[in-house]
């Protein structure tokens, strides 16, 4: 008996990594990721650090979900500052990763 609860607890965690946690609102969904050669005319407005767990009972979550689930937060962040873009400005490290917001569309230089 605790052999199938084990394999029925373990089954849900592992599902449950693999699901998507983080939604984007409409107005993150219009913000861009873009890397940092691909800015030099925007004007910078400042940085956001976001945040997620990245393990579930010590089992860590797919970096590639982990990756995109910190760029829609990022750009939910954004975009409440008015931003359009954001650059990754550090590696994601415990679940954790700072960003640049931009604003480029519109901006002359």
């Amino acid at each position: 008996m605790k052999i199938i609860q084990a394999i029925i607890t373990t089954t849900s965690i592992l599902l449950l990594t693999g699901c998507a946690w983080v939604k984007p609102t409409p107005e993150g969904e219009k913000v861009r990721v873009l890397d940092a050669d691909e800015v030099t005319s925007c004007k910078e407005l400042g940085t956001t650090n976001v945040s997620l767990i990245d393990k579930i009972a010590g089992i860590n979550r797919n970096a590639e979900k982990v990756q995109k689930e910190l760029e829609t937060l990022a750009r939910t962040s954004a975009a409440k500052i008015g931003g359009d873009t954001v650059v990754a400005d550090s590696p994601v490290e415990d679940g954790q990763q700072r960003f640049i917001v931009y604003r480029c569309v519109g901006v002359t230089k």
